[in-house]
């Protein structure tokens, strides 16, 4: 029996009730499988006790009383600070989302405290922490040892996540029946030899040993095993997939490039290293004899723009037609405007679909897409309207593919026979997450910007700094620049305790800049007033533009060298990176002031902290990693991807490679999968694939 067959009722397990059961569903468990699968997030390491001033040794466990409480921030943001003391110091806890706590540990009380401190702001503080109220008083004169009455336990405790009326004593409990009843009967879903080669312990053991190991190196083991199982099955799903696009032979016209030729000779510039590097790479994918599917990816600014569309024109020039699809008319209807710029005078036919084209003006247009009139089409997603059709669809180039649902994506691809997949993101991708969720894709990079570019100079300024950011910007503006002021919401009515878009946009004319033109830009706005904003903006006849998040990608005005984002602890790093880039794109120094409140996070202090570092979008794609994770980074959810259980791209990297070495490995030597040694993994992808989307 593999795990994810065993699909039984969790009231098979002797006490658990419709209140458990419900607070089960609120983490997503709704089976045993599911159960055995909520792995620990950390462990109670009760062996050696750590008071707090030794709290950078490890873990603090220690038995401390309460001296007081404090609360800091207002409205929601309002947060409970516990004061502890044990006989070595003093440390403050970080109740985020836990107020109930005020009761549970009241001042004066003793309480066992687990948990990771670290020194900051003046005084030892946690605010992940496990506490437990207990009997008793703890005496803390000055100078006097006391004697902290823990028994140390054998083995470690694993602490869950959990949800409202679950603890952690029931939940192990329920793990322990679920082990107890099933893991003898799980079966091994790794080939033995597979597994003999890396000294994996069997499938069982390892789900005993994550939950209740006995060490933590036992722990590590069973995570490594369980780990490498998920990422060698996607990574055998993402060679299956390669194995399929590859058997699909392309019959390939000749292309001599003439027209990419001509249009390189008419650019007022020469091409980076890194960009005549990238288009190689795509050329060539597309004169081999199965389609192309590439990724390519590069900062912001970096030129992919041209690059694709220079790889546009091989594929015209066999006589095939190009779809080009952007996540918001904004940034297609730039496209649209450079293209034709670039490619018309060649006698190279473009059209720009979007879902607000006229009814009058669509069927003439549809018919000219069908009837192969149309060289290359760019638009929105309404390039995949089932009433849009092509004629010889040869290239799909997706923009900002993170932007798209995988379903969006291939019903753009299914409108051509075979055709070459390019895909394009200025959120650079860390290796690790390149070769997870997109290991079926050849990757191309950009890595350095166009020559002539300074980097942008990032200023973090405390909301009490405002006045000073108003006045550097004045500067500017009288200089001839021009400035984005970027707020997190369109309105007051969303968020009363955030600065909007709306509002700010008529205190800045009236209050701040009246001597400037302000424009106001969001997606609320009619396309037809969006694109005059944007218009008058990139002509200089607006000094000064007031937007949400809708100018995060496609706004290219190479004046504008002025950037504040207000509350830019509330933007996610890749979305702040994408931002700055909107300035900086010409020789003109440009200034970006991350505006920040007090209410600040330690994760929004991370976020501007590493932003404020470097420019380099691949070194900020790491930190994001780290700080977000894999899902939160690539929109998985959203985007309808798989998401990875178990392993964790930030620490399982070499897992990673080893799984996909093995996975290759095995496609390439038995492409069929026929062989003795792989009829576990004949029976995996037949009965059960355990770890397909949920």
């Amino acid at each position: 029996m593999f795990l994810r067959e065993l699909t039984q009722d969790l009231r098979i397990l002797k006490g658990t009730g419709p209140a458990t059961l419900r607070a089960l569903a609120n983490l997503d468990v709704h089976t045993v499988a599911d159960l055995l699968l909520h792995l620990p997030r950390d462990y109670e390491d009760k062996t050696r006790i750590v008071p707090i001033s030794r709290f950078s040794e490890g873990k603090v466990y220690t038995t401390a009383q309460v001296l007081r409480h404090e609360w800091f921030g207002f409205g929601r943001m309002r947060t409970l600070k516990i004061v502890v003391a044990d006989s070595s110091s003093e440390a403050a806890l970080l109740c985020f989302n836990r107020p109930f706590l005020e009761q549970m540990a009241p001042v004066g009380s003793t309480v066992q405290i687990y948990g990771k401190f670290q020194f900051k702001y003046g005084e030892i503080q946690s605010s992940a922490f496990e506490i437990q109220r207990v009997d008793g008083a703890l005496n803390l004169k000055p100078n006097l040892e006391i004697n902290l009455e823990i028994k140390p336990e054998i083995a470690l405790s694993p602490l869950y996540s959990l949800s409202e009326r679950l603890n952690q004593m029931a939940l192990r409990r329920m793990v322990g029946l679920a082990l107890s009843k099933f893991a003898p009967h799980i079966e091994d879903e790794l080939p033995p030899t597979l597994r003999a080669s890396h000294g994996f312990p069997p499938k069982s053991e390892a789900l005993r040993a994550i939950h209740f190991p006995s060490s933590w190196e036992a722990a590590t083991r069973a995570h490594d095993m369980l780990a490498y199982e998920e990422l060698f099955y996607f990574q055998l799903g993402i060679a299956l997939r390669i194995r399929s696009r590859r058997a699909r032979v392309i019959e390939r016209k000749p292309c001599p490039g003439v027209l990419a030729r001509q249009l390189r000779e008419r650019l007022t510039y020469a091409l980076t290293e890194d960009q005549e590097s990238v288009l190689k790479e795509i050329v060539e994918d597309m004169h081999k004899p199965y389609p192309m599917a590439r990724l390519l990816q590069g900062d912001v600014g970096s030129g992919k723009t041209i690059v694709a569309i220079l790889a546009a024109l091989h594929a015209v020039e066999r006589g095939g037609q190009v779809a080009i699809m952007a996540p918001t008319e904004l940034l297609a209807r730039q496209h649209a405007t450079i293209a034709a710029h670039l490619v018309e005078p060649l006698g190279v036919r473009l059209a720009f679909v979007t879902g607000s084209i006229s009814n009058a003006a669509r069927p003439p247009l549809l018919a000219a897409l069908k009837d192969g009139e149309i060289d290359i089409a760019i638009g929105t997603h309404a390039l995949f309207s089932e009433d849009v059709s092509f004629k010889n669809l040869e290239l799909v180039i997706i923009d900002e593919q993170q932007r798209f649902g995988v379903l969006q994506r291939i019903a753009l691809y299914k409108k051509g026979h075979i055709p070459d997949f390019l895909m394009m993101t200025a959120t650079p991708i860390p290796r690790s997450l390149a070769l997870t969720f997109f290991g079926d894709l050849q990757v191309s990079t950009i890595q350095h910007l166009p020559p002539g570019r300074k980097p942008v100079v990032t200023h973090l300024a405390h909301e009490d700094r405002r006045r000073t950011v108003y006045e550097f910007t004045r500067e500017k503006l009288k200089e001839g620049r021009q400035a984005y002021f970027v707020y997190p919401v369109i309105s007051g009515s969303e968020r009363h305790d955030l600065r909007d878009a709306e509002s700010m946009a008529s205190h800045l004319a009236k209050d701040v800049f009246p001597e400037f033109k302000v424009g106001l830009l969001h997606s609320r706005l009619a396309d037809e007033v969006k694109m005059e904003v944007m218009t008058k903006f990139a002509a200089g006849e607006i000094s000064i533009l007031v937007a949400t998040t809708v100018v995060e990608v496609g706004v290219d005005v190479p004046n504008a060298t002025v950037m504040v984002i207000e509350h830019a602890e509330r933007f996610g790093l890749s979305a702040l990176h994408q931002l700055r880039g909107r300035i900086g794109r010409s020789s003109h120094q440009g200034y970006c002031f991350l505006v920040y409140s007090k209410d600040l996070t330690e994760e929004g202090r991370l976020r501007l902290k590493a932003l404020y570092e470097t420019t380099d979008g691949f070194a900020i794609a790491e930190e994001d990693l780290k700080i977000r994770g894999p899902g939160d980074m690539l929109g998985i959810e959203q985007s309808g991807d798989l998401r990875l259980r178990i392993a964790d791209m930030r620490t399982d990297f070499e897992l990673l490679k080893k799984a996909r070495h093995d996975a290759f490995g095995i496609i390439e030597s038995d492409p069929s999968l026929s062989g003795p040694d792989h009829e576990v993994i004949r029976q995996v992808l037949t009965r059960a694939n355990p770890f397909s989307e949920k």
